[in-house]
């Protein structure tokens, strides 16, 4: 049975995730219509702790994990996808990639399995359809990665991203980007955010930092 009714549809993660080793932020969600698979099932990929391999996780052989971490008011659309188990065992420094068993090969074999570290998604990001995270990236707050775009290095706050880690451009400027990361809107009580609505609907930076300064305790730098 497909997970959506519509493309107007979408998950709120924050509900719907169940994963022990993923984290979600208040707001975020995932539009996976054309995908037809809820964002665990279709959009998280080799995440130690799935029902496929609870058990495993759960017996403690594995230790700790690499995890994935989003933000709040991300949105994520259909067949976005976040590549986990750093190298999954492929080491491409040896001569050869494949990841050989113990039990065909021998004891001679090692585990070329390493870690990337924790894939992180900042707070109000944007990810196109069909996008691909892979692992260990860090994407900054304010981001929007570009439909099937590839990424592969970090992502800094408030960039446009496409195709291979191509930077289009920054959404703002560098003192606007400073300014919406000092006050980091997505943080405010629902109260506030609800009268900021008008300015978070509008380009006047200016203007929602000083709505921030005058009620939402953010303090200059």
């Amino acid at each position: 049975m497909d997970a959506f009714n519509s493309w107007l549809e979408g998950q709120n993660l924050k509900q719907q995730v169940n994963h022990p080793n993923i984290e979600v932020g208040e707001h975020s969600y995932y539009s996976g219509f054309y995908h037809g698979k809820s964002f665990e099932d279709q959009a998280v990929r080799y995440l130690l702790g799935d029902k496929f391999t609870q058990s495993a996780w759960q017996s403690g052989v594995f230790g700790d994990v690499d995890k994935l971490r989003i933000g709040k008011f991300c949105s994520i659309a259909s067949g976005a996808t976040f590549m986990l188990a750093g190298n999954q065992g492929h080491r491409i420094d040896w001569i050869s990639t494949f990841p050989f068993s113990a039990d065909v090969f021998g004891e001679g074999v090692k585990n070329g399995f390493q870690r990337a570290g924790d894939t992180v998604i900042g707070n109000d990001v944007w990810i196109g359809s069909e996008a691909m995270i892979m692992p260990g990236v860090k994407i900054g707050d304010g981001a929007v990665i570009g439909a099937r775009s590839v990424i592969t290095k970090d992502v800094a706050p408030y960039s446009v991203v496409v195709g291979n880690n191509v930077v289009m451009k920054k959404r703002f400027t560098e003192q606007a980007i400073q300014s919406l990361l000092r006050i980091q809107w997505w943080n405010w009580p629902l109260p506030q955010l609800k009268e900021a609505m008008p300015l978070l609907c509008s380009g006047d930076i200016d203007a929602l930092e000083a709505y921030g300064l005058a009620h939402c305790d953010v303090t200059m730098v």
